[in-house]
């Protein structure tokens, strides 16, 4: 069997392990959500092993998703870590036979401790799963590999249900963008969701503005002093009246030379594309793209149809919104 054939049988049988979950889903999956709903503590996940690194992903998710959790390594657990977990929790076990014995080990505590308990096995019929609570049936029929051994449709059907847990409760909770974002100030999501026009805009001084009555040739003068590309055509009052760009000016010089001396309200873009202050960095930047029939590079910023500020796409680049 070649490489790509192997591969594709690999990838075949744990999808289908993956599906296989869904006719299993049943009042044990709904169980398993009321107890994590009603609880007024946090998810404890736990494992040894292959499922041990699932059981630590999944808690992952549920954190940065709105359900409080964390992983407890079972062999830890029995070494003082079970001081972690109060009356309030509930822990989800994983282990594909049920019969793991750093997990077993810490049943009994769990049990005085009083924190319910949900087991996702591979065997319903065994330890774990008789003193659980709630018990989800992640079995499979076989493995991916050749042997038939190696923990791999087992452990992408435990990730998949644990994934498909996470997500319930998400919902329930009623877990926005907003939350999302909260929990992930640091990277590129983070910023997509949080950054807005007005912490990327340039303002006061940096603000490209030019009087409709001045000549084209001043407002080329004020382009390259702010090296925007665009300036904003503004009235006496500073309310925007258009826009005109470095593409403008090119095009109209092909025109003919004298196109400099025209006033530039004669030669702008009136109703240009703008935005908000208050509105978010990625709309800016999907407005841009969407632009037709081109994308555009700069976005007027209005407030009370004043121009307050310039948006530069270059603004969105050095952000990570893109």
């Amino acid at each position: 069997m070649s490489v790509i054939e192997t591969a594709s049988r690999v990838l075949r049988d744990e999808a289908g392990a993956v599906l296989s979950l869904v006719d299993k889903l049943d009042g044990q999956f709904e169980e398993a959500v009321r107890l994590i709903e009603s609880s007024h503590g946090r998810v404890v996940l736990t494992g040894m092993g292959k499922s041990g690194h699932i059981a630590r992903k999944v808690s992952a998710t549920m954190a940065s998703t709105g359900t409080p959790s964390f992983f407890l390594h079972p062999a830890e657990g029995i070494h003082g870590d079970l001081g972690m977990v109060t009356s309030e929790d509930v822990v989800i076990a994983y282990s594909n036979s049920g019969e793991t014995a750093e997990v077993l080990n810490i049943l009994p505590s769990l049990k005085r401790i009083g924190a319910k308990l949900i087991a996702v096995v591979g065997k319903t019929n065994s330890t774990l799963a008789r003193n659980a609570d709630a018990v989800l049936d992640a079995g499979v029929k076989k493995e991916a590999d050749s042997l038939g051994l190696a923990p791999t449709s087992s452990t992408t059907a435990a990730l998949a249900l644990g994934d498909a847990l996470a997500v319930c409760l998400m919902e329930r909770h009623h877990f926005t963008a907003d939350n999302f974002a909260i929990f992930h100030p640091g990277g590129a999501l983070g910023k997509k969701l949080l950054l807005t026009v007005e912490m990327v805009m340039h303002k006061g001084d940096e603000n490209p503005l030019i009087s409709e009555a001045a000549s084209v040739k001043d407002a080329l003068f004020v382009m390259t002093d702010k090296g925007l590309g665009a300036v904003s055509v503004v009235d006496q009052e500073g309310r925007l009246k258009g826009l005109m760009t470095d593409g403008d000016v090119r095009r109209g010089l092909e025109k003919g030379m004298d196109f400099l001396t025209r006033p530039v309200g004669e030669a702008m873009t009136k109703n240009p594309q703008l935005i908000s202050k208050e509105r978010l960095a990625a709309e800016a930047l999907h407005r841009m793209e969407q632009h037709k029939p081109h994308p555009i590079t700069v976005l007027p910023v209005v407030e009370n149809e004043k121009a307050i500020g310039m948006l530069h796409i270059t603004d969105l680049l050095k952000q990570g919104v893109m």
